[in-house]
């Protein structure tokens, strides 16, 4: 009997140790106890070693470089064509300033348009945030970062060329002309930029557009001043006149550029959006 017992007290400790098994083989002879400073970069590793992600980058970090760069040399070619025709006493002249934007503004657009899109204007970036063409917040980024390019220009101007030269210029500033009202800047901006967003929505925006670039904007910008060069200056871009207003300190007028050229972009761009692609896009699903 004893030894039955035994034998069967030997089987169930057999049959309990192989229904157990894990527990047994999870058992691992004990290490060092880990610091605390190894706890705490385990258990917080964004807090210790922050990265920035490949996509953040591309969404963000590029495109923004990208507008800054692009609105800095058109203000800095731009403003300092007005800047040149003062020191040359008037070598350059009304078309020599308007080639200088409209040429300066085609070549950014085209360097930039695949990593930003070319906007360099808080005008366009306004006009694709009501199209709801870009994110909201990226598109507050591209303004501020507009508006900085446009203010490194301006100082950098400044050092360029000699005191006396770029304050008879007032640095480039888009001005009113003596006798035009207010209310009349702000009409012949919008209207001028009301030209300017068309054909950057039909040049580049439209999926049917022809691929010319950025010079059917910069032509656009340079037939613009040829025509309100003489009124307004023909700015159509409030970075365009904010850089060389807070670099030289000449802020007559600066809400006319604001409003006119947000209200022309404003326009232009919805019609051509809800108007001219809307009709397109419905002969497309009925065909």
């Amino acid at each position: 009997m004893s030894d039955n017992i035994r034998n069967k007290t030997l089987e169930e400790e057999q049959v309990a140790q192989s229904t157990a098994p894990n527990l047994h083989n999870q058992k691992s002879s004990p290490g060092p106890m880990p610091t605390r400073t190894q706890v705490a970069q385990s258990t917080a590793p964004n807090l210790q070693k922050p990265t920035i992600s490949v996509e953040t980058s591309k969404s963000y970090v590029k495109p923004l470089i990208a507008e800054l760069i692009g609105t800095f040399a058109f203000v800095f070619i731009g403003a300092g064509s007005i800047i040149t025709n003062t020191l040359t006493q008037g070598a350059i002249g009304t078309l020599g300033i308007a080639l200088a934007h409209g040429l300066a503004l085609s070549i950014m657009i085209t360097v930039f348009a695949a990593t930003s899109g070319g906007h360099i204007n808080p005008a366009v970036t306004i006009a694709m945030l009501v199209t709801r063409r870009i994110a909201p917040l990226l598109g507050l980024l591209y303004i501020v970062a507009q508006l900085v390019g446009a203010t490194l220009a301006g100082l950098l101007l400044r050092t360029v060329y000699p005191q006396a030269v770029w304050q008879a210029a007032e640095l480039g500033t888009p001005m009113l002309a003596p006798g035009v009202s207010f209310g009349t800047g702000v009409l012949v901006e919008a209207v001028l930029t009301f030209f300017l967003l068309l054909a950057v929505f039909g040049t580049a925006v439209d999926p049917r557009h022809a691929q010319i670039g950025g010079f059917g904007i910069g032509l656009t910008v340079a037939l613009d001043i040829l025509m309100g060069g003489a009124l307004t200056g023909a700015s159509m871009n409030p970075a365009r006149t904010f850089g060389p207003a807070l670099a030289g300190g000449f802020w007559q007028n600066d809400l006319v550029y604001w409003i006119g050229p947000i209200i022309g972009a404003v326009l232009a761009a919805l019609i051509y959006e809800y108007v001219i692609l809307r009709t397109w896009r419905g002969r497309q699903e009925m065909a």
